[in-house]
């Protein structure tokens, strides 16, 4: 009796051959080395979109701090008065406002200091 099955075997192999496409040497055309290397390159994938948006968030808070200073403000005074002003902006939206429009960052900035001044004289009334 005949086996079959040489073609899903081909397609798989196909497949994953098509993954190892590019890569150099056995890695691209050696099936048992071209698996190890497409399982490790999706590895190295998954990693590298959790980092991207890690470093994107980075560069955000980056900017963001860089123009409150610019306002006579540190980062956490500048994000602590817009949470008591209630503003829900993000921090990528803050950095785009930073680096695109100043001015409506600088209003932002202007806000966050009343806010945290209103909160703070109100602590002092409490004591």
């Amino acid at each position: 009796m005949t086996r079959s099955g040489g073609a899903i075997k081909h397609l798989k192999r196909a497949k994953v051959f098509a993954q190892t496409k590019g890569f150099y040497g056995k890695r691209k055309n050696c099936y048992t080395q071209a698996v190890r290397a497409a399982e490790r390159s999706m590895q190295n994938n998954f990693i590298g979109r959790k980092e991207k948006k890690r470093n994107m968030r980075q560069l955000w808070v980056t900017r963001v701090g860089i123009a409150a200073r610019e306002q006579d403000m540190p980062y956490s005074h500048f994000i602590d008065g817009l949470v008591k002003a209630n503003v829900q902006l993000n921090r990528k939206v803050l950095s785009e406002l930073a680096v695109h429009e100043p001015k409506t960052f600088q209003a932002l900035a202007e806000l966050a200091k009343q806010s945290r001044e209103q909160a703070s004289l109100g602590l002092k009334g409490l004591l």
